[in-house]
């Protein structure tokens, strides 16, 4: 791909930008080298990378990253047995700083899987020797006392060697014998060694070895003879403190060759994440999104801005090509912002190929361009130049070239330059050409003949910039579909140009001219008329939408209201059925008692159950939701047989008649797992067997009565184990299944839930030896799934 583009579409500014906020210098050079992307899938990875790095940002902030540059030469030297300097290590130590700190960077919060966790995951920070380096080596000319025991002690012994040649020397200096000898009472230093300022007639008086002369020649620098040894000791030390920092450099750089195969591959991820973070740093700066990048070649920008341009004033724009239409034919007035269009259009789907955000709604689309080529006149290009027709022709023969399927063309007032009438005639031939090599083309014209081409031909669209001719002002709005006009006459006459001089203009138009132009004029009306209407449909949008999020806020709050309440009724729900076990346990002793009392008749202790289980009915009725009625007058039964449903009427419960009357007319009957004895005259036929009273032919109407019913509810189909203990939930299991059984059902639920899975495999193993199971699976999807088994009875 010819790279030309850049400079013409501005792009080159965007990258120089981007690159300006990278941190390394080779990472600035890498993401200016950085070549397009190639293929669809190649631009999402590049996109997402980008938006990965740059969601991170708003929400851990910048990380601590300093600027490093050619680190990985540094550590390649080191393994090839050179010796690093201070100045050297202190870089690799920022370099092990810098993997350190991206790593916490990117953990301190949570988040999903990312496409650039590849990058973090290959940096292998080693804390303990960048901590040994910056501890020991202060300035890259200066290394810590501390970097080993051996360095302190020989600088303390030098120290120790310097204070005591000082003392002599200040002893001297202070001597009023020696002290009218020098030229000074101060101590300096000559080729390492401390000496004293001696006048040069009476350098014999004071004995030493002189080591420098004045440039005057006045003054000679003696070391005394007193010093001599001690400045020696102390050259001995610091040759020892020198061989000492080499010992230590040289462990250093081993230590550092030691780690090379990790260390590049921590550095070039390093360097790639610092272009992301570059790129990402430019997207919020741009307030930039990512797109989505279509498979075929077509893109549809959606307020799509120019990055350059002050974002207080860019007027975001729609355009799309590709899709519906191959060639878009741009119109209206200079200064209208139609060579912005253009390259608005081509920079932003080639800051995509680049792994660049654009300023762009985020649900645009691009796409990736084997080409672009692009012929904008500097004339009317934001930079301002000089072009001419030879120019644009050349420009537009290598286009013609190299213009193929998948190639995007920008040409800016295509045939332009050149008799009107011939130019106009060779930029349609140009745009057919185009097309039929399979470009998708986005020109610019005054010219009404490319109007009209565009009018009448499949897959070539108008559109036009328009235009304020009352303040004189662009509006930068584009319109697809309807072409613009150039407004000449009426900016003219704006601007004060002599009303006789524009209607002799008018004048010379062509009839065809006059026409188009009158179309145009009704076009623009209509346009405007349009534009009204969208904006109220919009407005309407907008309420509507509005009004739809109320009622999905409110229909949520109405469901999780309902899940509330219906968790606390099951809870209740629970605590009713413990408690009504805990009092059938209760009542059947209580029975058993009273079958063992050989002090009451049968008809006494059956009237005493009775009592006992009507109180026990009340007090559980009292403490639940549901409103009671009193037992309605009913008609008795006369006579019943065995196996006969029926219904106690004081419970309103029914029943099956196990036994025939007694001699005191008591009816053994079974309810559930319950039996019992009942008089006869407490037994009615159930609702279903009642034959409607008929008046007319007609059935009689039921008596309106605002009391509200007991409902007559079936067995529970499902039971909920959750929270028990295995020892319990087999008990409530085993109580559940009989209950069942005795009510007919063939299916039941038992909810465990998935947990640990020991509940789910205890019940399971119960179940296999169950008697009255005839087979059990999971629940399938919607039914629980793994958190409830399915019953089948037999």
């Amino acid at each position: 791909m010819d790279t030309s583009y850049r400079k013409t579409l501005e792009l080159d500014k965007i990258l120089e930008r981007a690159a300006a906020l990278a941190v390394c210098p080779e990472a600035r050079a890498l993401l200016l080298e950085q070549p397009a992307g190639e293929t669809p899938d190649e631009v999402r990875y590049a996109l997402s990378q980008t938006d990965a790095i740059a969601s991170l940002l708003l929400k851990n902030g910048s990380p601590r990253f300093g600027g490093v540059s050619g680190v990985d030469k540094v550590v390649s030297r080191a393994v090839k047995g050179g010796v690093l300097s201070m100045a050297e290590l202190m870089e690799v130590a920022g370099a092990l700083r810098n993997f350190q700190n991206l790593v916490s960077w990117y953990g301190l919060t949570e988040h999903d899987m990312l496409p650039v966790d590849d990058l973090f995951y290959a940096l292998s920070p080693q804390p303990g020797l960048e901590k040994q380096i910056s501890s020991a080596i202060l300035s890259p000319e200066e290394m810590a006392d501390t970097a080993s025991n051996t360095l302190f002690e020989v600088r303390r012994k030098i120290q120790a060697t310097e204070n005591s040649i000082r003392d002599k020397l200040d002893a001297i200096i202070k001597n009023s014998t020696t002290n009218k000898f020098l030229q000074d009472a101060v101590v300096s230093i000559r080729n390492g060694r401390f000496v004293v300022p001696v006048r040069a007639e009476y350098r014999g008086e004071v004995g030493g070895v002189i080591h420098d002369v004045s440039s005057s020649g006045a003054t000679v620098f003696v070391e005394p003879t007193a010093v001599v040894e001690a400045n020696a000791k102390i050259m001995q030390l610091r040759s020892q403190e020198k061989a000492e920092i080499e010992r230590i450099l040289i462990a250093f750089t081993e230590q550092v060759a030691s780690i090379e195969p990790m260390f590049n591959f921590s550095y070039k991820a390093m360097l790639d994440i610092d272009v992301l973070l570059a790129k990402a740093h430019l997207a919020l700066e741009q307030k930039a999104w990512m797109p989505q990048v279509a498979d075929d070649v077509h893109f549809d920008l959606k307020k799509a801005r120019h990055p350059l341009i002050d974002p207080d004033k860019v007027v975001p724009i729609d355009v799309a090509l590709g899709e519906n239409y191959d060639t878009l034919v741009i119109t209206g007035p200079n200064t209208g912002g139609k060579t912005v269009t253009l390259k608005t259009a081509g920079l932003l789907c080639a800051m995509a190929q680049h792994g660049l955000l654009i300023p762009a709604h985020e649900h645009s689309t691009v796409c990736v361009f084997t080409d672009y080529l692009v012929d904008i006149g500097d004339e009317q290009s934001i930079e301002q130049s000089l072009s001419t027709f030879s120019g644009h022709m050349k420009k537009i023969t290598g286009i013609l070239d190299n213009a193929f399927k998948g190639s995007l063309v920008l040409l800016d007032e295509l045939g332009a330059g050149t008799d009107p009438a011939e130019g106009a005639a060779l930029a349609v031939s140009i745009i057919e050409q185009l097309r039929i090599q399979g470009a998708l083309v986005m020109a610019t014209t005054h010219y009404s003949e490319l109007k009209v081409f565009a009018l009448e031909t499949a897959g070539v669209v108008n559109a036009s910039c328009e235009f304020d001719v009352e303040s004189l002002r662009p509006t930068y709005k584009l319109s697809v579909g309807v072409p613009g006009k150039s407004n000449a006459f009426l900016i003219s006459e704006k601007l004060g140009l002599p009303a006789r001089v524009i209607q002799r203009a008018q004048t010379h138009l062509a009839s065809d001219d006059k026409r188009l132009d009158d179309v145009l004029a009704q076009l623009d009306d209509l346009k405007l008329q349009l534009k009204e209407s969208q904006d109220e449909a919009e407005k309407a949008k907008a309420e509507a939408e509005k009004m739809l999020e109320k009622a999905r806020e409110k229909c949520d709050a109405l469901v999780r209201q309902g899940e509330t309440e219906l968790e606390a009724a099951r809870l209740k729900a629970r605590q009713m059925t413990q408690q009504v076990q805990a009092e059938a346990y209760a009542l059947t002793d209580e029975l058993h008692k009273l079958q063992k009392d050989d002090k009451q008749s049968a008809a006494q202790r059956a009237a005493r159950a009775r009592e006992i289980a009507r109180k026990d009915a009340e007090r559980l009725f009292a403490k639940s939701d549901v409103a009671h009625n009193p037992v309605r007058q009913f008609v008795p039964l006369k006579e019943v047989r065995v196996g006969q449903e029926v219904v106690i009427a004081e419970y309103d419960q029914l029943a099956t008649v196990t036994s025939l009357p007694d001699r005191n007319g008591m009816v053994e009957v079974r309810a559930g797992i319950i039996r019992t004895k009942v008089p006869l005259s407490g037994l009615k036929a159930p609702d279903k067997l009642q034959k409607p009273q008929k008046k007319g032919g007609r059935a009689a109407p039921a008596p309106r009565s605002t009391t509200v019913q007991r409902v007559e509810r079936s067995a529970s189909m499902e039971i909920n184990l959750l929270g028990m203990t295995v020892e319990e939930a087999l008990m409530e299991t085993d109580q559940f299944i009989d209950h069942a059984v005795m009510n007919g059902q063939t299916m039941v639920y038992l909810i465990h839930g998935k947990g640990t899975g020991a509940l789910r495999n205890a019940i399971h193993q119960h179940l296999r030896g169950h008697k009255n199971v005839k087979s059990f699976r999971l629940g399938r999807y919607g039914e629980g799934e793994a958190g409830v088994t399915v019953v089948e009875l037999k």
